[in-house]
């Protein structure tokens, strides 16, 4: 079966694409003190601490994009999908608990979803975990 085209008026970054987006999101989360990479409803999800997920991959999930889904505090959701619908979006399942998704099929801009996963982290990781974090600033 030949590939399938991205939907005309899309723009695609032709770096990006499952397996790129995927080792550069590892890599990001896998950097933060005590995360432990695991499967969570057929997906790479990441976790602070091994306890609680702060983002999970989401290749094709519940459409044709690729995407993370990643906690957020309170506001920030509203406020990215209100001002950049084509980079983020309110996920399925976890978006009433004011996660955003960010789609990682498109041009992304990397430092700021750095910022994005490192404030998810700070919101589920342990006092332990956090205090690390600190002292690695």
């Amino acid at each position: 079966m030949p590939p399938k085209e991205p939907p005309v008026g899309r723009p695609v970054d032709p770096t990006a694409g499952p397996p790129a987006a995927l080792e550069r999101l590892r890599t990001l989360c896998l950097a933060l003190p005590g995360c432990e990479e695991r499967v969570s409803h057929g997906e790479p999800s990441w976790f602070a601490g091994g306890r609680r997920m702060f983002v999970t991959f989401a290749d094709h999930h519940h459409d044709d994009r690729t995407a993370c889904w990643t906690a957020a505090p309170a506001g920030v959701q509203e406020h990215l999908v209100a001002t950049d619908p084509e980079r983020f979006f309110r996920p399925p399942y976890v978006g009433h608990r004011g996660w955003v998704g960010v789609y990682l099929d498109r041009p992304v801009d990397w430092p700021h979803l750095a910022d994005l996963l490192l404030e998810a982290y700070r919101l589920t990781a342990p006092a332990r975990l956090r205090a690390a974090l600190d002292e690695q600033a």
